[in-house]
């Protein structure tokens, strides 16, 4: 049962709940969730301008390193280093596009083109993981000494110091605003951050003079990025199939079973629209309930939902009817259109 969100906050069922708007009061107004989601996508633009300014600057850096070494563990670092830091424009424009209003054609809006933009980070990665490859292999089969191996380790050490502050700080905001899309860009700059070690490591063995330490590195760093690769991949596959934590809707349940009113919780749903989240639920009520009853239930089971359930930014009841003896089911007419 779909309803307007300027609405009354009928008898509040807990008095914490009271509590809890005297202290920190709200508005469910569809302006006021507006403007919180517009919040929630500039932040998301702000980490990403920041960290690719920081990923771009360690880029370079390394770019003039690799020029004057050779090193391919350091060129496949920094290859990784700057197709992260060009992630951001996929992310930005995905940002950008789920600030627009919903259209008659878009009628959700544009949220999910930030899981398209996974999906653009995803393939981001997986090439940044056969360049890498391709050139370990081949320096392996034509080995080659490394220059200014000090130089190739103080690199290194920007490259780890870099890409984990762009780490910490985009899985900080991707996790705040529930952006899997940024969260699994920030998991892919940690892994940069160890490769950037793992680069050190191999400069110390081409200052041992050991030829072959560089591709080997190189190689591992390959098989690091296809790690990060895997986890990326599933986060972002999960979030396109509209896959939720079940620990979300085990407390969209209990939140509904407490609103009073409510008899039994029917068909809950759950989905992620980029960084926002919508509900639909069907919920028992009285029989006998009149309209405008029923229609204060749904009111407050929404509310329950907005309370309970973190970055929900709106919610479709439905109140049925609880069955009384010897009636047909209210549904049975629309059985035939049920899928098979």
């Amino acid at each position: 049962m779909s309803h307007p969100h300027h609405h009354r906050h009928p008898h509040p069922h807990r008095v914490t709940h009271r509590l809890g708007h005297l202290l920190k009061p709200h508005s469910h107004d569809s302006a006021d969730r507006l403007d919180r989601a517009l919040e929630s996508s500039a932040r998301g633009m702000r980490a990403l301008w920041v960290s690719l300014a920081v990923l771009g600057a360690t880029a370079l850096v390394q770019a003039v390193v690799v020029a004057m070494s050779g090193s391919v563990a350091l060129l496949g670092d920094t290859a990784h280093n700057t197709a992260d830091a060009l992630t951001a424009v996929p992310l930005g424009i995905a940002f950008v596009l789920g600030r627009r209003a919903a259209t008659r054609r878009f009628t959700y809006g544009y949220g999910r083109a930030e899981d398209l933009a996974g999906l653009a980070i995803v393939l981001t990665i997986a090439a940044s993981a056969a360049f890498a490859g391709w050139t370990a292999v081949d320096r392996l089969l034509d080995p080659r000494p490394v220059q200014h191996v000090p130089a190739v380790a103080a690199a290194a050490l920007v490259g780890f110091a870099g890409n984990e502050w762009v780490a910490r700080y985009r899985i900080r905001v991707g996790r705040s605003i529930g952006s899997a899309a940024l969260v699994a860009d920030g998991l892919h700059a940690r892994t940069d951050g160890f490769t950037s070690l793992a680069v050190l490591l191999g400069a110390g063995g081409s200052a041992l003079g050991w030829q072959l330490a560089d591709p080997i590195v190189g190689l591992a760093i390959t098989a690091a990025i296809v790690f990060v690769l895997r986890d990326a991949a599933r986060e972002v596959f999960r979030r396109v199939l509209d896959a939720v934590d079940p620990a979300l809707v085990d407390r969209a349940e209990q939140a509904l079973r407490e609103v009073p009113g409510v008899r039994e919780v029917g068909e809950l749903r759950l989905r992620w629209i980029g960084h926002r989240l919508r509900a639909e639920v069907a919920v028992v009520v009285d029989g006998e309930a009149t309209v405008r009853a029923a229609h204060a239930i749904a009111v407050d089971a929404e509310h329950a939902l907005l309370h309970a359930v973190p970055r929900l930014t709106a919610a479709l009841v439905h109140a049925d009817p609880s069955p009384a003896p010897g009636e047909a089911d209210p549904h049975l007419a629309l059985a035939h259109h049920t899928p098979t």
